[in-house]
């Protein structure tokens, strides 16, 4: 749960970049470009790059962090599947018998905490695609903007 959580925290500060902060960061790099008397030399083109790059870096923040707790969650889940399959195993041990009333509960918590790690997992999916083409698409409107004469 709290791997859902701080995933979700970061989803949701990756929303309220996209949403506000992403413009005032190219509009920075756009009023540094504008700024330079020189687009043409070496050094210019250093600086170009530059500013893309802390453009980029600032538009993909985060996005590794969420695709590895993308990458963890179902992991986690399984691991409540183990652990409710153990009890499973236990009340067939300690009863000598398959009753399924009493493997109903093991059963159940090795269900549900594998579910929610699928449905955390294909949430964070869903977004952390969606970051990924925002920041290939920023990419590009950056390198666009800041034009070499």
């Amino acid at each position: 749960m709290f791997t859902t959580f701080f995933m979700w925290a970061l989803i949701i500060e990756r929303l309220m970049y996209w949403t506000g902060a992403h413009a005032g960061v190219a509009k920075k790099a756009q009023r540094a470009w504008a700024a330079r008397t020189d687009h043409k030399s070496w050094y210019a083109h250093a600086v170009r790059e530059r500013l893309i790059s802390e453009t980029t870096q600032e538009a993909s923040r985060f996005n590794n962090v969420i695709r590895a707790l993308v990458a963890v969650t179902p992991l986690l889940g399984l691991l409540g599947t183990v652990t409710g399959m153990v009890q499973v195993f236990d009340v067939m041990a300690v009863t000598g018998s398959s009753n399924a009333r009493l493997m109903a509960a093991g059963i159940s918590k090795a269900t549900i905490p594998t579910m929610a790690g699928l449905v955390a997992s294909l949430s964070g999916l869903i977004f952390i695609n969606a970051f990924d083409r925002n920041v290939q698409k920023a990419n590009g409107q950056i390198s666009d903007e800041l034009l070499i004469e």
